[in-house]
């Protein structure tokens, strides 16, 4: 799960890039077209979550997400003659709920463009503490444990109240930060994917990504002080 990526930055976040459908992709698609019931069921069970966070992220309340989210999958089935396999099917899936979500916020008179929600606040922790974007192998991650991890075996950090905390940490994020961690750090997406579905730079992207990383470090840090003392 890339959630234990995040929690003991152990290894990088996925990077893989698929700015393209795989044969995979292309598989699956092929199922979803002949009406394979199964097919949509597992991806269903592999995104929605991952879709109603994405959808509270434009909308006013989980039961709206949820409808968003029901839409989506609708316009899913409905866009496969569509497909042309220009983008992954994740990524295709998820700008079309983005478009499903932006449509919903405009009739609730609410829609923001999610590069003004990025918010000025400085970074819950000293930027030395990352390594560099340009890091051959962990970009962007911490350049050195929380404190008081040593002195904890790796079983507790991985225990499932360390991961509750952490999500816990994400869930309490403004919403563009949170919406892009999860889709980082989460999600294991790739920096472009996320620029992408977001229609944000990658620059944003980065500061964004920064800051989110910044406040769950400093949450996880002060939970585990008090759970070593």
């Amino acid at each position: 799960m890339y959630l234990d990526t995040l929690v003991l930055h152990a290894m990088p976040s996925t990077e893989a890039q698929h700015p393209i459908a795989t044969p995979e992709d292309l598989r699956l698609v092929d199922a979803l077209r002949a009406g394979d019931e199964q097919v949509f069921r597992d991806l269903v069970e592999r995104y929605n979550a991952s879709l109603i966070r994405v959808a509270l992220m434009y909308v006013r309340t989980r039961a709206v997400a949820e409808e968003v989210v029901q839409d989506t999958w609708i316009g899913v089935l409905r866009s496969l003659p569509r497909f042309e396999g220009r983008s992954s099917l994740r990524t295709w899936i998820f700008r079309i709920l983005a478009n499903q979500a932006r449509t919903r916020a405009r009739k609730e008179a609410r829609s923001v463009p999610f590069s003004s929600l990025a918010g000025g606040d400085a970074p819950a922790v000293d930027p030395d503490r990352f390594l560099p974007v340009d890091h051959s192998a962990y970009p962007g991650h911490w350049a050195t444990p929380p404190r008081s991890w040593g002195g904890l075996p790796e079983e507790a950090l991985l225990a499932r109240e360390t991961r509750e905390h952490t999500l816990a940490a994400i869930d309490a994020l403004p919403a563009s930060q949170r919406t892009v961690i999860s889709l980082r750090d989460v999600e294991g997406w790739s920096s472009d994917e996320v620029c992408d579905l977001l229609e944000i730079s990658e620059g944003n992207q980065r500061v964004l990504l920064h800051r989110a990383r910044s406040k769950v470090r400093e949450a996880l840090e002060d939970y585990l002080d008090g759970r070593a003392a």
